[in-house]
């Protein structure tokens, strides 16, 4: 028996669309996406469900707004000594004011998202980033405004 692979099938433009309206807002019930997307009720639902079992769609998640937001945000640039890295993510898992850590290609082995509540927060996690064993070096780049934000 030959195995369907639903990663395979085309995602059109409609799929795109309905995405989109998901990403703006994932409680939109599917009478208004259908509406909008000028399809009927029972095909909008059938294409999110082959969505998600396409692993196009991983799953339905809320944004968090001001009042939930961290005050401040940093993305740390980490270059780690060889073979440090399990140690290094170890310590970084460890720090509940780290929000994501992405490995890198060019002179940073490591990209860190830091959130902290004061910048006395972001200091202390700051420095027990650096002071990691495993860690050579950091660069701190401060969040200051947010210009454009895709995420959803």
């Amino acid at each position: 028996m030959e195995q369907f692979d639903h990663r395979s099938q085309h995602i059109d433009e409609t799929d795109r669309a309905l995405v989109s309206l998901l990403s703006t807002d994932a409680r939109m019930p599917v009478s208004d996406l259908a509406r909008r997307l000028g399809l009927a009720r029972t095909t909008v639902q059938a294409r999110i469900e082959r969505l998600i079992q396409r692993g196009a769609i991983a799953g339905f998640t809320i944004r968090r707004g001001p009042a939930l937001k961290e005050a401040i945000r940093a993305t740390v640039l980490v270059c780690i000594e060889p073979r440090a890295q399990a140690d290094v993510l170890a310590r970084l898992r460890q720090m509940p004011e780290v929000e994501t850590v992405h490995t890198t290609s060019g002179r940073v082995d490591l990209m860190v998202i830091v959130c902290a509540s004061s910048t006395e927060a972001l200091d202390a996690a700051l420095d027990r980033i650096a002071e990691a064993r495993g860690v050579k070096s950091s660069e701190s780049l401060i969040h200051l405004t947010t210009k454009l934000d895709r995420r959803g």
